[in-house]
């Protein structure tokens, strides 16, 4: 099965998405609603070309890679700064950095992130509570 990337990005006061090799963009205030638009996006863009690129031909499934910055401030609500860098490793300040823009995290930053992030959620998942 193939693997469809859907780069998400800030867009002002909203985010965007599309599909880097597809002609498919979509926004919304929200992952979630980016999510529900991209597929309906992708249905409607399938249903009226009869030659779509060869990416979205077959069986595919859909991955969100998402900025940094956007991550941050979307989750700000559910983790703080603080928070956020005691989970991850990375300094709560260069973490400010990255939310506003600032600076771009490098590769390096962006994988301390994710497996933080990972660790936390499956961490998250065994729990049980009585």
């Amino acid at each position: 099965m193939e693997q469809v990337n859907v780069i998400v990005e800030n867009a002002g006061k909203n985010l965007s998405a599309y599909i880097d090799g597809a002609p498919i963009i979509v926004v919304g205030d929200t992952v979630k609603e980016i999510e529900k638009r991209m597929k309906e996006a992708i249905a409607f863009y399938l249903e009226d070309n009869p030659a779509p690129v060869e990416l979205l031909t077959g069986e595919f499934e859909i991955r969100y890679n998402i900025e940094a910055s956007v991550f941050i401030n979307y989750y700000s609500n559910v983790f703080s700064k603080s928070a956020l860098s005691r989970i991850t490793g990375v300094n709560e300040r260069q973490l400010w950095h990255y939310a506003a823009g600032v600076h771009k995290p490098r590769r390096n930053q962006l994988k301390k992130i994710e497996k933080g992030i990972r660790s936390l959620a499956e961490e998250l998942k065994d729990i049980v509570l009585v």
